[in-house]
């Protein structure tokens, strides 16, 4: 069931995705190698918990941690990891999901590692700009297609990477994971029409080859999580946003300048 949120509703996820942004902003700051993933996790449990909201990834399908953490062709759902050290040339994604007095927020972002290749610059900058091509179709009256064809074109036909099929984005509030799916790929025209007061993420996981994934197996800390098929790097971009009658807004936002006109 898809259900209609109030502008009041709509302020409250606002009030959840800026604690969540908050947590990327610092990050920004702290990412460098020789991190460990483990004080990634622990920063952002402190954070959120600090900011008197809960990591609401914690306990959803018995997942124990406030983060996910995929490195290089780890695609998502790589697990925060006691001992793994970011290395110069990395590129990370750290996805999560903030609860603040019952109301959700979704964003996941990507962070360069020290100094990264050109292919890794040029992948992290589509992504994100084929996120905001997806953004910008999220208005009354266009349908799911029209987000998912936007991405999918800029990726695959404009730029020759790959957009990944089997995950995708999602409803959310009043939990993390609600209807409708939202593909980062699509047919223009084609599938749920947007309404007034629906509240989505999109989240264009995009490899610098195939747009095919595979599942790999933790055995320490028996986790299967995805990585691209060929094992070339993947980027990640994601923002909780809502549809309203001035067009869509974002809720998880970590730029008021960047985002001035998709803020609320």
């Amino acid at each position: 069931m898809i259900t209609l949120k109030s502008p009041r509703e709509i302020e409250k996820m606002a009030e959840s995705g800026a604690v969540l942004a908050g947590v990327h902003k610092e990050l920004r700051k702290m990412i460098k190698p020789g991190l460990d993933t483990w004080d990634i996790e622990l920063f952002a449990r402190r954070y959120i918990k600090d900011h008197d909201a809960y990591p609401s990834e914690m306990g959803f399908d018995g997942y124990k941690f406030a983060t996910c953490i995929s490195i290089n062709d780890e695609v998502a759902h790589g697990i925060p990891r006691k001992g793994l050290k970011l290395k110069n040339g990395d590129i990370l994604k750290v996805d999560m999901c903030v609860n603040k007095d019952g109301f959700e927020s979704d964003s996941c972002w990507t962070y360069a590692v020290g100094e990264v290749s050109d292919e890794i610059k040029k992948l992290m900058e589509v992504t994100r700009k084929g996120l905001y091509l997806g953004i910008d179709q999220a208005v009354i009256g266009n349908r799911l297609g029209d987000i998912g064809n936007a991405v999918q074109t800029y990726v695959e036909d404009e730029n020759h990477m790959g957009d990944v099929r089997e995950l995708i984005g999602h409803g959310i509030q009043p939990s993390i994971h609600e209807e409708p799916n939202v593909p980062a790929y699509g047919v223009p025209g084609q599938g749920l029409r947007l309404k007034e007061g629906m509240t989505i993420t999109i989240e264009p996981m995009v490899n610098t080859g195939t747009w095919e994934i595979a599942d790999r197996y933790d055995k320490k800390d028996d986790w299967t999580y995805y990585v691209s098929a060929d094992g070339t790097p993947s980027a990640q971009y994601e923002h909780t946003l809502a549809i309203t009658k001035d067009g869509p807004k974002i809720l998880t936002s970590q730029d008021p300048d960047i985002d001035a006109k998709y803020l609320l």
